[in-house]
């Protein structure tokens, strides 16, 4: 009987026809959309699925996870992030929890720099300018951004993303480096002359530009929160490509609107999808619909890293990318 794998939404199709070559029958949800808890319960006991592949959209609480057939045997994350997943109710059950990690450093890196560009030069602030028909000629004050090279780039997280990030705004833009992490990036002071701050609080004061790249994790949420805010540069700029509750979105809108901080670029919110409003009616915001990973060659190989995570659990083999 052909093991039957479940995929909560449509992804790039390199996932189906490898997993279909390898004899698998195939089920995609029919519906372009999050599936609510109700329709994900529902499908996840309509048969004997033997893998999930989901999205980090897909709440897969402790609940939902109970509520799956037995015969499921993994859980495969299209994504490098998993909390969207109770890892130890599915672990205590049986079930491989895999992600999808690394293939997004290179891509992310280079859509958190085409943010802080953005931010710095205001280039969709001009963009809206001329769209709503403002532009009259060039004027000496009209919309003055603020150079990057020379300044300082500090890290919150200094992983893969956050070390790529760091490598071309250095290399590229002269920039220095300061960073904060659980332990020191030795590869990263030796590539880019970086130091090591002990406290996320030094590298916030010290800071041209913000960047975050850590999980979400209890102790990382509303780590950027009202007080970190005012100990930041009244010129510095804040990104996050990481997670929406790193960032305690209320407290940034109030340090945007009093000009506690310069701008910030997110492409991702705390309530999301819901962008908090006072966010959007703010110049110096530039917002994304979380598109750090949407290349085409990334998603493509996000799809591969699923499939092959499935096929390598149900053909009895260790996963590439399990989590512990």
């Amino acid at each position: 009987m052909a093991k039957k794998i479940f995929i909560t939404r449509r992804i790039p199709a390199k996932a189906e026809e490898m997993l279909r070559a390898q004899g698998y029958e195939v089920t995609v949800s029919e519906k372009d959309g999050v599936l609510t808890r109700d329709e994900l319960k529902a499908v996840l006991v309509a048969s004997e699925y033997d893998a999930v592949a989901s999205l980090l959209t897909d709440t897969l609480d402790a609940e939902i996870i109970a509520a799956m057939p037995a015969s499921v045997k993994i859980i495969a994350n299209y994504a490098v992030g998993y909390n969207n997943i109770d890892v130890a109710a599915a672990q205590a059950k049986g079930i491989v929890v895999t992600n999808t990690p690394d293939v997004l450093t290179s891509t992310v890196a280079e859509h958190t720099v085409a943010l802080i560009l953005t931010l710095a030069s205001r280039v969709a602030e001009g963009d809206r300018f001329i769209r709503e028909g403002k532009f009259v000629g060039w004027e000496p004050m009209l919309l003055l951004g603020t150079d990057i090279k020379g300044k300082t780039l500090g890290l919150v997280g200094a992983g893969r993303i956050g070390s790529e990030v760091a490598s071309i705004l250095h290399k590229g833009f002269g920039m220095d480096v300061v960073y904060c992490d659980v332990k020191q990036n030795e590869t990263l002071e030796a590539v880019c002359g970086a130091r090591f701050c002990a406290t996320h609080e030094e590298v916030i004061k010290g800071a041209d530009i913000v960047s975050i790249h850590v999980p979400l994790l209890p102790t990382t949420k509303h780590l950027i929160n009202a007080g970190r805010l005012a100990m930041m540069k009244k010129s510095a700029l804040l990104i996050n490509t990481s997670r929406g509750p790193v960032v305690d979105e209320l407290a940034l809108v109030e340090a945007l609107k009093n000009g506690v901080i310069r701008g910030a670029a997110l492409d991702v919110f705390e309530f999301e999808p819901k962008v908090s409003e006072g966010l959007l009616s703010l110049p110096n915001v530039v917002v994304n619909p979380h598109l750090a990973s949407a290349t085409e060659e990334t998603r493509t190989k996000m799809a591969e890293m699923v499939a092959t995570n499935i096929i390598e659990t149900l053909e009895g083999r260790t996963a590439p990318n399990v989590i512990k």
